[in-house]
């Protein structure tokens, strides 16, 4: 347009911005924006172009959408007498576009795709499918092949995102997986995260736990980093705000994650000790075998933090008499659990993450994608934040979306009734264990909630009876 005297003649109005988006030619055609939801009701095309498609529900795909297509074009010269043998050959037929990066087998896209493909090979109908792979990019100039091989060499690459996103491949539930996409897909339902510490302050305060409430932190540690010819594990920390369902029951929220390399063991533990009294959590639990045993003995310690000023209270276990007493401040907080990540331990949360996640007993962030307008109503500052720092407020959907490929990705086989859970060769399980280890805290925590039964005899206690003496009779 801006290139074009002529094109600009014939455009009457031109808005382009987040909230009104539309173009209006001086001929009547009209080129307009609608959110993918139920308030687009109502609205009319000729062409509906359907972006990121794979993101769009259903329901509202097929109730609300594609209603946009009630009319077909129909040119003014039509109605004049010496056309009217013309309509039929006129006729525009209206048309539907879905535009989108490929996605998982088992999503609706993927069955929408199939059916294209059978319609695009019957000449009857006028269907039509195709893939784009970087590739077509680099033969057009769009995108520089160095480019490419360099976020390949990347330690935080992810090979599944890059097939969706890059080569148009479409990716299913690995065999001998242990979780499904759809299982894992269908509990994202949390809107609301945890930001990072940096986006808090006296006006915008950290949400409070109530005392009948949890929020649990957890660790799965890994100190080297990753370069190009060997992929480590990250450094993986989850907070599940677990809220009170019953008596007995909680529900798990994983409402922050983040992952991080190359870090110091004290490093890592000053960043657990920050992240446990700023984000006033009340448990924390992690693996204290390996590298983890020296963070533990890190935070045994009173410690000081130059980036808050503050001085932190020693941590110490509280499900472990040997390792609490290698704690040697008398007040230190008993709240760490502390594991060890043997078979039979991997075996049991593997079995209750699966089970809690097949229970909806378990919710995760939703997509990243199409965030911003919930975090500009939730955290006002949003819209003045500068691109990097926004991407920082969405780092624990993002680190959710992460968790889920990798949690897809990972096989398991049964060896003498135990479960192993194993990743493939160059793929990740850390954010796996944390979330592993968050949430059977989090049974445990159920554990203490459940009435103490104290045996028989406590309750022959209670009963109004007494033993009567040998020839007399029971009173």
């Amino acid at each position: 347009m801006k290139e074009s005297p002529i094109l600009r003649q014939e455009i009457l109005v031109c808005k382009v911005g987040q909230n009104d988006a539309i173009v209006i030619f001086r001929n009547g055609s009209i080129i307009t924006t609608r959110v993918s939801n139920d308030n687009a009701r109502s609205a009319r095309a000729n062409i509906l172009i359907i972006d990121e498609a794979r993101l769009v529900d259903k329901n509202t795909l097929n109730t609300v959408l594609r209603k946009f297509l009630a009319t077909p074009r129909h040119p003014k010269f039509l109605d004049r007498p010496e056309y009217a043998n013309l309509q039929e050959q006129y006729q525009e037929r209206n048309k539907e576009i879905y535009m989108s990066s490929a996605y998982f087998k088992s999503s609706e896209l993927y069955e929408k795709a199939k059916s294209y493909t059978v319609n695009f090979f019957d000449e009857t109908k006028k269907y039509f499918i195709c893939g784009i792979p970087y590739q077509v990019s680099i033969k057009e100039g769009l995108l520089m092949r160095s480019q490419v091989e360099d976020e390949r060499s990347e330690a935080d690459y992810n090979e599944i995102l890059d097939q969706m996103e890059m080569e148009c491949l479409w990716f299913g539930d690995t065999d001998g997986g242990l979780f499904k996409f759809n299982d894992l897909n269908q509990i994202r339902r949390l809107k609301n995260a945890l930001y990072p510490l940096n986006f808090y302050n006296e006006s915008i305060p950290v949400p409070k736990v109530s005392f009948q409430n949890k929020r649990i932190l957890s660790v799965d540690i890994a100190l080297m980093a990753s370069n190009k010819s060997k992929k480590n594990d990250a450094t993986a920390i989850y907070i599940n705000d677990a809220l009170r369902a019953t008596d007995v029951t909680y529900q798990a929220n994983f409402v922050f994650g983040q992952t991080f390399e190359g870090k110091t063991t004290d490093e890592v533990g000053l960043i657990v000790m920050r992240y446990f009294y700023e984000y006033q959590c009340t448990d924390l639990v992690l693996d204290t075998a390996g590298s983890g045993l020296g963070v533990y003995d890190f935070i045994i310690k009173d410690q000081y933090d130059p980036e808050t000023g503050k001085v932190y209270k020693a941590l110490t276990a509280k499900n472990n008499q040997e390792m609490a007493e290698r704690c040697k401040v008398k007040d230190a907080n008993k709240v760490v659990w502390s594991v060890k990540a043997n078979t039979a331990f991997n075996n049991e949360i593997a079995i209750l993450l699966r089970n809690g996640i097949k229970n909806g007993r378990i919710n995760f962030l939703i997509q990243e994608i199409g965030i911003d307008e919930i975090l500009a109503k939730n955290y006002k500052p949003y819209k003045r934040l500068l691109p990097k720092q926004q991407d920082e407020i969405k780092m624990s959907y993002a680190e959710t979306t992460m968790a889920v490929y990798e949690l897809i990705k990972l096989k398991h086989f049964v060896k003498n009734g135990q479960i192993s859970v194993v990743e493939p060769s160059g793929f990740r399980k850390d954010r796996y264990s944390s979330i592993a280890y968050n949430f059977w805290c989090m049974r445990q925590l159920e554990l203490e909630l459940k009435p103490k039964n104290n045996g028989v005899d406590s309750l022959l206690n209670k009963l109004t009876i007494r033993r009567g003496t040998y020839g007399k009779k029971l009173i």
